[in-house]
């Protein structure tokens, strides 16, 4: 015999019945899908351009795969190559070189010219857009074109040098001038970093500069004891991000050298090496391995700015 169970009234004792509650889909689970759903173009562009190819390039990184003849399994060979390869170490020298000289002037450049506009009551705006504009071109192949044009032999840089007997010849063929170059137009596009410092001072009160200039403070002391303190946090993120930036320059050493890094391997960045091995040589495993360790080399750097900035930089509120 079947014994059916039909749905009664709930009745709580003392009180009406209660019919039972059907099931609906709750609010937060239909926002859920909601964000899901708005979430899956970026997620899957994140897997497919980012994710996946990181992925490859790891494998790659052990093998010596080439696009034509494959490639097969070589375990750590491809970085115990690099330390044995001349060109790599010449990479590595004026990449580092470029970061350790370019970076701190492009900051230096970018906190005066901020300080300067800081200072202005009017017309801050025009000259603010002014000084950014060289950071939305700078790093474009046409502005590199320019550049090569102007500190070339004959060219107005040369002629300007020339006509005040300093120099001549041109800079992009000489060894010697091509490093002060390319840190030029690094410094040149100060823009950015000096927005962003720009920011920062408008953070900073005026009653500690009005009370250390009570005190007998001069600008120096008002410079170093207030402005560098309270700006530090800006200064951080400014020096971590121009830093990894200085490590990854490309289209300007490409463009000026003609792609070859020359002359005597003096543009010769890491990341313009990288290339030729990946994509001029086909060897991708190398590249990949090459790629890989800059990761690793940029990370630790960036680590190690974290683990010393709780000795330099002040964060508001902050009992330091």
């Amino acid at each position: 015999m079947t014994v059916t169970h039909e749905a009664s009234p709930v009745r709580r004792a003392g009180g009406p019945a209660r019919r039972p509650q059907t099931k609906r889909p709750s609010r937060r689970a239909a926002e859920t899908r909601a964000g899901y759903a708005f979430l899956a173009p970026w997620l899957l562009g994140f897997i497919a351009l980012t994710a996946g190819p990181m992925i490859a390039s790891a494998y790659l990184a052990f093998t010596d795969y080439h696009p034509i003849r494959g490639g097969e399994w070589i375990g750590t060979e491809n970085f115990t190559r690099l330390f044995d390869d001349p060109r790599f170490l010449d990479s590595v020298q004026v990449t580092v070189t470029y970061a350790i000289v370019g970076t701190p002037i492009k900051l230096a450049a970018a906190l005066g010219v901020a300080m300067l506009l800081n200072n202005r009551k009017r017309g801050k705006g025009t000259y603010r857009s002014l000084f950014y504009a060289p950071s939305l071109i700078g790093a474009s192949v046409s502005i590199a074109i320019v550049w090569k044009a102007m500190f070339n032999d004959q060219g107005i840089i040369d002629d300007i040098g020339d006509y005040f007997g300093t120099w001549s010849g041109g800079w992009v063929g000489d060894p010697g001038r091509t490093m002060p170059m390319m840190i030029l137009l690094a410094v040149w596009q100060f823009g950015a970093p000096m927005v962003i410092f720009l920011a920062g001072l408008k953070q900073i009160p005026n009653e500690l500069y009005e009370a250390a200039q009570v005190d007998g403070a001069g600008p120096v002391r008002r410079f170093t004891k207030i402005t560098l303190p309270m700006l530090s946090p800006v200064l951080f993120f400014n020096l971590v991000l121009e830093t990894i930036n200085s490590f990854q320059v490309f289209a300007s050493a490409f463009i000026i050298s003609g792609g070859r890094g020359g002359p005597a391997n003096s543009t010769l960045f890491y990341t313009l090496y990288l290339y030729q091995r990946g994509f001029g040589q086909g060897q991708l495993g190398y590249a990949a391995a090459m790629a890989w360790l800059l990761v690793i080399v940029v990370g630790i750097i960036t680590l190690i700015f974290f683990r010393t900035s709780r000795y330099w930089v002040h964060y508001s509120g902050e009992g330091r």
